[in-house]
């Protein structure tokens, strides 16, 4: 097998399962009791919680856990536009970010919000002077990811950030999701107010998230209850599972230390090798994250190739994962390139540092061979 679908979930390490299963199994006590189990589990929290704000480098008072990227995107928008509604009721996004920013956005314009959306070039990036133009009195809060989950265009997140340094009222926002562990972000250069990062996707289990809260930024809470994260996220706190993730997170920035030419290398040998390949249009800018890239082939449905490379024991998507299942047209290409053969047959390799030149050189083949026996089937049947 060969699983090059690291963007819609990675495997979990297995020191991450180990802790969590120890974790799980000796320190199964509520973090909020006051006995001795309680204090344990306690201890472990606020650890995991310092050691992932060293990670990021900002404090531990500003890391909140959540269930994963889909809440940590709705906390922060919904959350954060709550809470400077008084203030004005304009949003600004871009035209290619995650359904769970996209709809959580939209959901805000039943309350009267208003949302622009800004485009982006071929290169899967917007125009800061689309977004300088954008910005307006009543513009309360700003939604950019960082990495794009179908095409890995990397947003101009620190130019961003500088712009917003002239706006103190104005929240921003990054969806770090596909960046986390694989580009590097400085929060605190960057100027992110709110940050959010997911478990699955840095080999960490489902269920598991971060949402990074810059001190002073208040945000309204999407639960109430038992006031546990002080009072931004209730619910009992996933102790094992925050554990695991502390343990996901610091492997996988270390492995982005160790790793990244190796994966830059087969980012670069798979991109050459689709560029040159009849048929086969290549999506993602070749200056984009070093683990996505993302093709099409116009005339073929996305869904009869990745099928065909499954029976070839290889393993891929089509558009973002949470989508793939309701929608073939991938919006972020159509976005791109405005091209509805192009933006329908779209499959989207994505790689981990565990993956090696080997499994791209056998996945270039199969692609090869598989575009040129459909292509001789279809041509029969005309």
């Amino acid at each position: 097998m060969i699983y090059f679908d690291n963007s819609a979930t990675t495997k979990p390490y297995p020191e991450v399962i180990e802790s969590f299963m120890k974790v799980t199994s000796d320190y199964f006590g509520n973090p909020s009791s006051l006995h001795g189990l309680g204090v344990q589990s306690e201890k472990l929290l606020s650890a995991a919680r310092k050691q992932i704000a060293d990670l990021l480098k900002v404090k531990s008072s500003e890391i909140y856990f959540t269930s994963g990227g889909t809440e940590g995107n709705n906390l922060a928008i919904k959350g954060a536009a709550h809470a400077q509604g008084n203030r004005g009721k304009h949003i600004i996004t871009t035209a290619i970010e995650h359904p769970s920013v996209e709809d959580a956005c939209q959901s805000l314009t039943r309350m009267g919000y208003e949302i622009t959306y800004l485009p982006v070039n071929e290169f899967g990036q917007i125009d800061v002077t689309d977004f300088k133009d954008a910005l307006r009195e009543d513009t309360i809060l700003v939604s950019v990811m960082h990495v794009n989950n179908e095409v890995g265009s990397i947003q101009p997140i620190a130019e961003v950030g500088k712009l917003l340094k002239q706006y103190p009222n104005v929240l921003f926002h990054v969806d770090n999701v596909q960046g986390a562990g694989k580009v590097s972000l400085s929060l605190r250069e960057a100027n992110v107010d709110l940050c959010t990062i997911s478990g699955h996707k840095v080999h960490g289990l489902k269920g598991t998230g971060i949402l990074y809260v810059r001190e002073g930024v208040r945000v309204d809470p999407l639960f109430h209850g038992g006031n546990q994260e002080t009072k931004i996220r209730s619910g009992t706190e996933n102790v094992a599972g925050i554990v695991a993730l502390s343990k996901a997170l610091r492997i996988s920035m270390n492995n982005q230390l160790l790793y990244h030419d190796k994966l830059q290398q087969i980012k670069t040998y798979l991109y050459k090798g689709l560029k040159e390949m009849d048929g086969v249009l290549v999506n993602s800018p070749e200056e984009g994250a070093p683990h996505i890239v993302n093709f099409s082939v116009p005339g073929l449905k996305s869904e009869v190739l990745l099928h065909a490379l499954e029976s070839e024991g290889i393993y891929v998507s089509t558009t973002s994962a949470c989508s793939s299942k309701k929608r073939t047209v991938s919006k972020t290409v159509d976005a791109m390139y405005h091209h509805s053969a192009r933006s329908e047959s779209v499959i989207r390799i994505s790689t981990t540092y565990g993956n090696e030149m080997e499994e791209a050189k056998q996945v270039l083949a199969a692609i090869q061979k598989i575009v040129a026996n459909l292509e001789k089937i279809m041509r029969v049947a005309k």
